[in-house]
């Protein structure tokens, strides 16, 4: 009987996630998480308003989501190497850029080209680079790399916090380009490979025993196909709506759980916890992703949200605090995963880049929409009540959305 059997050299697919996972956390660190930090002191010394500078990181994410598709197009027909590398070497010299920065119409210039860079080394690509070395322990692959890139806050924003009290914010700046240039384009550029075919293994690093037998091999389905399938737009519209939650209530967090009665304390630490589950939904996905269906598993963390929302907006006190923390943590972390891990498993890796980009094009349009929809809405209703009422709603349509994107069948992705 064919078997599988573990490559006797080591798979080299496993170097690659390590690094993976170092240049996710530098990159997120840099190019997410440092803004923040670095907003106050800007409208101060600048003289810009809060509008101002935000609408900027906005534009970046806008610019990283249409971005995604060439980059997956790109990533599909040439691979990670050179891509990643030159945009490594591209965000050290826009985040130096930054630092020096005197004009409004610059600033803004220098974040689009920074959501160029977002696109051409975090996670969409990172995954692609996964999907393609990895099929029985992809998940587990995925984790490593998400578990790690889940301390960047932690790491960068008082690392960040420090440089901006010890050499002024311009200073900062100018030590995370070099972290970023030194930490992420050596990797990039001397541990990617393209395929492990490449190098003489196969994916998962296992040897096939039994001459007259081979693995069966995983979907290869094109981009025109996906998207003449209903699988794609279910996930599509599932994923955008669930990311515009997350990143409208992530936006929203502390200033609504302020305007709940919570104590600026109170509403830190919550945030901070909300950190502590994702960790603890990237761990719970991953095993139970092994054993039942990837849609409705997706679906049910998805749900999540939800249960969060409608926990604050119905439990008193700390009981709807906490149960808003744990709900709204465990979707958060999961969301990461659920979407490179649906895509690789319903398409396979051979388009990842140009599926994935394609379906990320979309999403980056309700993700950019959804905090200023919050906050008009905020504004016109004079309150966050029905903020989260209708993304509580959005989140359970949201769930519903992936659960349907299941297959009935292999030829119904494309039709």
């Amino acid at each position: 009987m064919a078997r599988f059997l573990p490559s006797p050299n080591g798979f080299y697919g496993w170097r690659i996630a390590w690094a993976l996972a170092l240049t996710q956390t530098i990159g997120f660190g840099v190019l997410h998480y440092a803004f923040g930090v670095f907003v106050k002191p800007m409208e101060a010394e600048l003289g810009w308003s809060r509008a101002e500078t935000s609408a900027a990181f906005s534009l970046a994410l806008l610019v990283s989501g249409l971005a995604a598709f060439p980059v997956g197009r790109w990533f599909d027909r040439h691979g990670a190497r050179g891509l990643m590398t030159a945009g490594s070497i591209w965000g050290a010299l826009l985040v130096w850029g930054w630092a020096q920065v005197q004009n409004l119409t610059v600033f803004y210039l220098l974040w689009a080209g920074l959501g160029l860079a977002m696109a051409m080394v975090l996670y969409e690509v990172a995954f692609a680079v996964l999907a393609v070395w990895f099929r029985r322990y992809r998940p587990r692959a995925m984790l490593v790399v998400t578990l790690m890139a889940g301390l960047a806050s932690t790491i960068f924003v008082p690392l960040s916090t420090w440089l901006a009290q010890a050499v002024g914010w311009r200073g900062a700046l100018e030590v995370l380009a070099l972290i970023f240039a030194l930490g992420t384009i050596p990797l990039h550029a001397l541990v990617l490979r393209r395929r492990p075919e490449d190098i003489g293994q196969r994916p998962d690093g296992e040897l096939f025993a039994g001459s007259s037998s081979r693995p069966l091999p995983e979907p290869s389905v094109s981009v025109k196909e996906a998207l003449r399938g209903s699988t794609f737009w279910w996930l599509s519209l599932g994923f955008s709506l669930s990311r515009a939650t997350s990143i409208a209530l992530t936006a929203h967090m502390v200033p609504l759980l302020l305007e709940k009665g919570y104590s600026p304390a109170l509403a830190a630490t919550a945030a901070g916890m909300v950190g502590v589950m994702q960790l603890a939904g990237r761990i719970a996905y991953t095993p139970f992703s092994q054993k039942v269906s990837p849609f409705y598993l997706s679906a049910a963390f998805m749900g999540c949200y939800t249960l969060g929302l409608l926990g604050l907006l119905g439990l008193s006190g700390g009981t709807g605090l906490w149960a808003f923390v744990l709900f709204f943590g465990l979707a958060n972390g999961s969301i990461s995963l659920a979407k490179p891990a649906l895509i690789a498993e319903t398409y396979g890796a051979q388009h990842y880049g140009s599926i994935n980009g394609s379906m990320t094009s979309i999403i980056a349009v309700a993700q950019t929409i959804a905090p200023f929809a919050a906050g008009a809405l905020h504004q016109l209703t004079g309150g966050y009540n029905a903020v989260l009422w209708v993304f509580a709603m959005l989140a359970a349509a949201s769930a519903l959305a992936i659960a349907l994107a299941q297959p009935k069948t292999t030829q119904g992705l494309t039709g």
